[in-house]
């Protein structure tokens, strides 16, 4: 790893296959120190979530305000920051979720 990563994601309802606005999530060191806050937009993405140095993050998504009678309150990606920039997307549904690197 080396250099500045940014960082974007974006949520899909994959219940409706529309994007989920109104999620809320928070980025944080892998020892929880908070980084920044973000909710969804209209679209289901954050397009400028943050800049972060090398070193290993989390994204934590409410995903039990989205979906209150769903199995996960919440879903926590970890990750290594590679430099330059990283999206990561979450699929979601009551019932299950899945993510990726995106583009």
């Amino acid at each position: 790893m080396s250099g500045q990563t940014t960082l974007s994601t974006h949520v899909l309802d994959t219940t409706t296959g529309r994007p989920a606005a109104g999620v809320t999530l928070a980025l944080t060191t892998a020892d929880g120190a908070p980084i920044a806050a973000a909710v969804t937009d209209h679209d289901g993405r954050i397009t400028d979530l943050a800049i972060v140095g090398p070193g290993r993050y989390a994204i934590t998504f409410d995903t039990g305000a989205y979906f209150p009678d769903g199995l996960y309150p919440e879903v926590t990606i970890v990750f290594d920051a590679p430099g330059g920039h990283l999206h990561l997307p979450l699929l979601l549904s009551p019932f299950a979720y899945s993510t990726y690197r995106g583009s």
